[in-house]
């Protein structure tokens, strides 16, 4: 049985979230404990701020046993986590599992980063040997699903925050932007992201500016970048291609002669201005200077609101996508559960063929007439192999269980 047990942003607040969160550093010894568990055959953990999820190939009857585990790994009660967390097994996990890695189930719809957080997790438990072939192939079948979503549809193409949303228009406007430098001014979740997706589309350097020096540098030590305070702004921005600002001044932070001077400065090379605090960080007549592009929240709402809807949109083409793949992996699965039998079949006759060709052999070498021993030999052969099958065909028609007979006709293509 395949099982995914887990808690995530829409049924557990950040405060249990965080209680369930397993570090890098005692991931494998997780791992290894996961799987010592006498129903787990193997395992992986996928473990971020938004979700901490289990993947296992188990036998039956094994939710309430992985639950308990979990609690007991994090010094917590069952009862404590209990009401959060949700199940899912066989093609329900299969589903879900594609679902996360396209982005579906994510905060941010088709956010792209989930699907390297389950790469990292799938390598972490093959670094643990607690990956086998079932789990494993699975992984593979989820990263397929998950490249052929992106490949096929929108789904991460479009902005869904405005710190996306100017990112992209900065790109329109500058093009590469490798040779270009970012001032954030600010340092809370909007900043965040902006530096965010700066750094992922190359920015050549930011310039993070907060009241608080510490929070600035923080934000400003994930990228090529460093920090100032915002007194210091007028020094530095002359650098800027690029400025976005979100903080929560009651006034203006940047006035339009600071920014003439800078334009001065730059010889009139265009600047790109974001501003998406509430009230304004930025004059608004700054906007009316040559070589100023001054955009505000509402200007970038329109966008984010036609970004939604192309996710949405895509969401629908990528349910269609992973839904039409599951069959695929079911038939693996099913596969594999003929193949034990296969096995074991022919283990099982191959034995019969080793005892009863010993006997022929050690017949020949004491005088037999290899003719006599060779006809022996297939009907003795011949006996043993069919004698299990036949009992169990003829208790099969003594208790009337046809559909077993009908098999067997089906099976070996009897005549009726």
């Amino acid at each position: 049985m395949l099982l995914t047990l887990g808690l995530n942003h829409n049924t557990a607040p950040i405060e249990i979230r965080e209680k369930l969160v397993f570090s890098p550093e005692r991931l494998s010894q997780s791992l290894q404990s996961l799987q010592s568990l006498t129903s787990i055959e193997e395992a992986a953990i996928l473990s971020t701020c938004n979700r901490t999820e289990i993947y296992c190939a188990t036998a039956p009857q094994t939710i309430e046993e992985v639950v308990k585990w979990l609690a007991s790994q994090h010094n917590l009660s069952e009862t404590d986590i209990r009401q959060y967390i949700y199940s899912h097994s066989d093609t329900a996990s299969i589903k879900h599992m594609s679902r996360v890695a396209c982005g579906l189930d994510s905060m941010v719809l088709g956010e792209p980063q989930i699907l390297g957080q389950m790469k990292s997790a799938y390598q972490q438990a093959q670094t643990a040997g607690t990956i086998g072939k079932y789990l494993g192939r699975l992984f593979q079948h989820t990263f397929q699903v998950a490249k052929k979503v992106r490949t096929d549809t929108a789904i991460g193409s479009s902005p869904v925050s405005v710190a996306f949303a100017g990112v992209k228009l900065a790109q329109q406007i500058f093009g590469d932007l490798q040779q270009h430098t970012a001032l954030l001014i600010g340092a809370g979740e909007t900043i965040e992201l902006s530096a965010q997706h700066l750094k992922e589309q190359g920015i050549g350097q930011l310039i993070v500016a907060n009241r608080t020096i510490e929070k600035a540098h923080a934000i400003a030590s994930h990228g090529n970048g460093y920090a100032i305070e915002i007194r210091d702004i007028p020094d530095h921005l002359a650098e800027a291609d690029i400025i976005i600002s979100s903080t929560a001044s009651q006034l203006p932070i940047l006035g339009k002669g600071s920014v003439e001077t800078a334009i001065l400065k730059r010889k009139h090379k265009p600047m790109f201005m974001m501003d998406l605090a509430v009230p304004h960080d930025i004059e608004k007549e700054v906007g009316l200077l040559s070589d100023v592009y001054l955009y505000c929240v509402d200007d970038l709402k329109n966008i984010v609101d036609d970004g939604l809807q192309s996710r949405r949109e895509a969401a629908e083409q990528a349910e269609d996508i992973i839904d039409i793949q599951i069959p695929y992996f079911q038939t693996w699965v099913n596969a594999q559960s003929a193949s034990k039998t296969i096995y074991q079949l022919r283990k099982n006759s191959e034995s019969a063929r080793n005892e009863l060709l010993g006997k022929a052999l050690k017949a020949i070498r004491n005088g037999a007439e290899a003719e006599q021993v060779l006809t022996r030999l297939s009907n003795d052969l011949t006996n043993k192999i069919l004698h299990q099958p036949s009992s169990s065909l003829k208790k099969a028609a003594a208790e009337g269980n046809y559909q077993l007979l009908s098999a067997a006709q089906h099976l070996f293509k009897l005549e009726d």
